[in-house]
């Protein structure tokens, strides 16, 4: 007979790691972030704007905050270099 367990190491997408604030959603962030080939800033947004209400609150609003700052610097850097 074949252990269930072989079919979860198959399957890594169906289960979460530390909680549950994922579970619910339709499309799970980090497919949303693949498929859309979003920059680590821009998958940052979207992993914290999905679980905030479920897990940390205000930290993970202000974290949302940091990550645009950081890819709006980044686009910043990214036009003096061009412009050089």
């Amino acid at each position: 007979m074949t252990s269930k367990d072989i079919f979860n190491k198959s399957f890594p997408q169906d289960k979460q790691i530390g909680g549950s604030h994922y579970k619910n959603f339709t499309i799970q962030p980090y497919e949303f972030i693949s498929k859309n080939d979003l920059s680590f800033f821009q998958g940052c947004v979207v992993k914290y704007v999905c679980r905030y209400l479920n897990k940390n609150g205000i930290q993970d609003l202000e974290k949302i905050i940091h990550y645009c700052e950081l890819e709006i610097k980044k686009l910043k850097d990214g036009k003096k270099t061009k412009s050089s």
